[in-house]
């Protein structure tokens, strides 16, 4: 599928010498790997409500306890 971007880039990348248009080849694989990955919201709100309100308090009291503290000696 060729957009108006892909043809820019292309014809960007037909001007420059070949270790810039490998550069760019890395860059654009780079940015292929770091794209978001996952499910859409829509997908898993069927699992809404599904942790309790009892244990959700508890989650959140181990993390307030567990959280921001530093340990001196730990380096």
């Amino acid at each position: 599928m060729s957009t108006p971007i892909v043809s820019e880039v292309i014809e960007q990348m037909e001007g420059l010498p070949y270790e810039m248009q490998r550069r760019v080849l890395e860059f654009t694989r780079a940015l292929a790997l770091s794209a978001p990955r996952g499910v859409a919201g829509s997908q898993i709100l069927c699992f809404a409500g599904a942790i309790t309100a009892d244990d959700l308090d508890r989650m959140r009291d181990a993390i307030e306890q567990g959280c921001e503290q530093v340990d001196i000696d730990e380096w």
